[in-house]
């Protein structure tokens, strides 16, 4: 028995900063057809938020760095002002959108990480169980999630989670129950050698020569941890695992588009 087809689909970077942007977006999003999911991130809006109000911001490796003060920022950032416009927007598209965040129905129940080679992370979630039912119940009532970067510890603790993480483990987990393709959107075509350059995109990408990339310094930032979760999801054995421009999601479909970074497992 075949299964359903599930697009998930990452939006990140400036994207979810400019309106314009993110209109063009969710217009591609909405007509991609059959079942489908939004996991947003809204790093800059945090980080603007918390220079605002005079709170220091600390990353590492493209992540972010996250104390109680940090928690109540990106809660605002994520699942108030980021996730509830895109769900506004969505509705006006005639997209039946919904927000979650892990917490809502135990969406994501996570273990607050431990820390890693020295570094704590302070209130970083890292994913334990994924409430798989909920999800299929909302897709087939025709529903289309919109899920924001924070999850819970069942303790009444909010964590934060890099949204590429969450995306990441959404596909793996929802692998069992539907045939998923990963689709990571921000401003650029996909990933590339020289930011200042376009036609420097590299079309695929293996664990290999993302080692190789990220050793002499061509990936860096925070296009570490999308790419270390978009290998984890090819090596999942999920088979359509791409990096691409914001407005390019629809024509993923078609099997003569290229324009975009290919991640293989």
């Amino acid at each position: 028995m075949s299964r359903e087809r599930l697009h998930i689909v990452k939006v990140g970077g400036q994207v979810v900063n400019d309106s314009k942007m993110m209109a063009t977006f969710l217009s591609s999003f909405q007509q991609l057809e059959g079942l489908k999911l939004l996991v947003h991130g809204g790093g800059k809006l945090a980080t603007q938020l918390a220079s605002d109000l005079g709170v220091p911001v600390s990353m590492i490796e493209g992540r972010r760095v996250t104390d109680q003060q940090m928690i109540r920022i990106v809660t605002m950032a994520y699942a108030g002002k980021a996730n509830k416009t895109i769900v506004a927007q969505l509705q006006g598209m005639n997209c039946n959108a919904i927000g979650l965040t892990g917490a809502d129905g135990n969406l994501i129940e996570s273990t607050i990480r431990p820390p890693l080679n020295g570094i704590d992370y302070g209130l970083i979630g890292d994913p334990v169980k994924i409430n798989v039912e909920l999800l299929s119940t909302l897709l087939h009532s025709g529903f289309v999630p919109v899920v924001a970067p924070l999850t819970h510890d069942k303790n009444g603790q909010l964590l934060n989670l890099n949204a590429d993480t969450i995306a990441s483990t959404l596909a793996k987990t929802l692998n069992e129950s539907f045939d998923v393709s990963m689709i990571y959107a921000f401003e650029l075509t996909g990933v590339l050698k020289d930011v200042a350059i376009p036609e420097s995109l590299i079309k695929e990408i293996n664990r290999m020569s993302f080692e190789q990339m990220k050793e002499n310094k061509i990936i860096h930032s925070g296009m570490l941890p999308k790419l270390e979760n978009a290998l984890a999801v090819a090596e999942s054995g999920i088979s359509q695992v791409g990096i691409c421009k914001y407005d390019s999601i629809a024509e993923l479909s078609t099997s003569s588009f290229d324009e975009y970074t290919r991640v293989h497992g």
